[in-house]
């Protein structure tokens, strides 16, 4: 197996888990700068950038060792992934529909022709005048980049002032990644979830749906809980698969993880976006599959990309949550407390600090990472949320604000 990755991805230790578990062996592909490029025993280093380089890189490797699938872990990775297995003939989806689903005006285009539920959406921009642009605007708004992920660079505007501030902070934003297409788009209220799904030629199975019970209404959009099952009836879910089934025909996905992220209201479900690849950061610890509770996402994954079967995709029978801990403002990360005590909260599985001490924080909308994860497991979805909720409030956080740079007086 090939499994692509950035460079400082959650999730290559899990996959390399359940290949061994499985007996396959891995090549870990890490986006690397050119400089760095060249094969080895069990990682190959790819510029995700250049993918002409890295599919001759690969096509060289796969001579020597071939290679029965392709596995893209996060959104850097889903086009490459794509071409990669395209290359080698091997199934996928296609570099199309790969494209599509990582440039969000595209895919709000596909959605729309597909008359999926779309609020109204407009491109624009970096070179655009963000007054001229917020004076013929509709309200309230989301403007977001195209091309990230992870809520980052996302804002709501409730009237043209707001407008002008998110606009430019999302300009300034795109100016450090090289990116110039803005996305605005009409605000969607209601109610979010995700929906983590396999795809096997087209047809989808439900993994997971997750409540998300935290309101995300703005102005920034990070993500806290996530809790499943859901607590929606039957109806609800019924129509967030269908939201997402549906997505996925429109865009072409077609083989594969996929990770939906759908909005419900009085007016039906509404797709936010969907990704060819499933859920990110450390959440896919949330999720065990058999009654056994002895199978993990990875696995499902690793067994789908390689045609075996698959005894059952029914979650365990007790209740898993995540909490991602937010990141409460921008400086530097001294240290923490309380992580002993928030451990002994019932229902409380593992404690996951990832951010580093003496290291920046940047929150949301600019930033892309959390101060870590909490995990829960419990018989009811109620007493995993509770137990996520009372293990963040034992916890705490040192962080030191950035120096106040003074402008020099006359």
């Amino acid at each position: 197996m090939l499994v692509l990755a950035s460079a400082h991805s959650y999730r290559l230790e899990a996959f390399h888990a359940a290949a061994e578990r499985l007996g396959v062996a891995v090549v870990h592909g890490v986006d690397a700068p050119p400089a760095f490029a060249g094969a080895g025993e069990t990682v190959l280093r790819l510029d995700f950038r250049d993918w002409r380089r890295a599919t001759r890189q690969v096509v060289r490797a796969a001579r020597a060792r071939p290679f029965q699938a392709v596995i893209p872990t996060d959104d850097a990775s889903v086009t490459l992934g794509a071409r990669l297995a395209d290359a080698l003939r091997l199934p996928h989806n296609s570099i199309e529909s790969a494209e599509l689903t990582r440039d969000k005006y595209l895919m709000r285009q596909r959605l729309a022709e597909a008359q999926l539920l779309t609020p109204w959406f407009r491109l624009f921009s970096t070179a655009d005048d963000a007054a001229q642009v917020a004076a013929d605007m509709r309200y309230p708004c989301v403007i977001k980049p195209t091309c990230l992920s992870g809520s980052r660079g996302v804002i709501r505007a409730d009237d043209p002032g707001q407008f002008v501030t998110a606009f430019e902070r999302v300009k300034n934003l795109l100016e450090t990644v090289g990116a110039p297409a803005i996305l605005v788009e009409g605000y969607i209220p209601g109610r979010e979830y995700a929906l983590e799904g396999l795809l096997r030629q087209g047809e989808l199975s439900v993994l997971a749906l997750f409540d998300k019970p935290d309101p995300l209404e703005g102005p920034f959009f990070e993500e806290t809980i996530y809790v499943t099952p859901s607590r929606e009836s039957r109806v609800v879910q019924s129509a967030i698969q269908d939201c997402v089934a549906r997505a996925a025909r429109a865009l072409g996905l077609r083989e594969g993880a996929v990770h939906g992220e759908v909005r419900v209201n009085e007016y039906g479900a509404w797709l936010v976006e969907v990704a060819g690849r499933s859920i990110g950061g450390l959440c896919a610890q949330t999720l065990r599959f058999t009654q056994r509770a002895d199978i993990s996402l990875e696995e499902l994954i690793l067994r789908q990309a390689l045609g075996w079967e698959i005894e059952s995709v029914e979650r365990e029978g007790r209740a898993g949550g995540v909490m991602m801990i937010p990141i409460p403002g921008a400086g530097t990360l001294l240290g923490w407390q309380g992580e002993d005590e928030a451990r002994k909260v019932p229902g409380i599985e593992s404690i996951e600090i990832t951010a580093r001490p003496n290291y920046p924080l940047v929150p949301l909308p600019e930033g892309e990472a959390y101060l870590g994860f909490i995990f829960a497991r419990a018989s009811s979805p109620d007493e995993v949320e509770r137990a996520l909720r009372a293990a963040h409030r034992r916890l705490s956080f040192q962080i030191e604000a950035p120096l106040e740079i003074l402008k020099p007086t006359a």
